[in-house]
């Protein structure tokens, strides 16, 4: 049985509610991690080489980054339906959002936040107003990024949006994208769960 590391609100919460999504026999194991105001720490149960989190052990598959770790799972699990197989329609666009968000969305909203600038992070990576302009250029097609079909790129792409919603520009496709996805069943049980946790 695959074991998901997770920590409760953590970037691991996508990979929960990808576990609820895909009603598949995925065992999660809660770990503590180091936080921000500086509680937590390191978890000596936690196998990842860096002790973050997600984190998936598959038998001898030892997978790291979301993206990894939600393509890995959506192949695996394909009944579920929430990621295009190879030689399916649609695969292309979702093997390029999942690295999209992993390779230019995370690190530029990290940026932005931050408030850092530099021609030379532009130039690589983009910058915030390109990235909402890709997802609302996307978002246009349908209400989801692969058009009419709900993916699990849709999870990770919304989940920074979810962590801070005072980034979502005043941009009505994307407030309605963002409010769609976190109104899954998948996602208002991690919701709960956690707030349940935390209390």
């Amino acid at each position: 049985m695959p074991i998901l590391y997770h920590a409760p609100q953590s970037r691991s919460s996508t990979l929960a509610a990808l576990v609820e999504e895909l009603a598949a026999d995925i065992e999660i194991r809660e770990v503590t991690i180091p936080r921000q105001d500086g509680s937590g720490g390191p978890d000596p149960r936690n196998p990842h080489p860096e002790k973050k989190v997600p984190y998936l052990v598959d038998g001898d598959e030892h997978i790291r980054e979301r993206g990894a770790i939600i393509l890995y799972l959506t192949d695996r699990y394909p009944d579920a339906r929430l990621g295009p197989l190879p030689g399916e329609p649609g695969r292309g666009a979702y093997l390029s959002w999942l690295f999209y968000y992993q390779s230019v969305m995370e690190p530029v909203i990290i940026l932005h936040w931050a408030e850092i600038s530099h021609p030379a992070l532009t130039a690589t990576l983009r910058d915030f107003d390109t990235m909402i302009a890709q997802l609302t250029e996307a978002l246009q097609r349908g209400p989801y990024l692969l058009g009419e079909r709900f993916s699990a790129a849709d999870l990770l792409c919304t989940s920074p949006f979810l962590w801070f919603p005072d980034l979502l520009p005043d941009n009505p496709l994307l407030k309605d994208w963002v409010k769609r996805c976190s109104e899954r069943p998948s996602q208002q049980r991690i919701i709960a769960r956690e707030k349940q946790g935390a209390a």
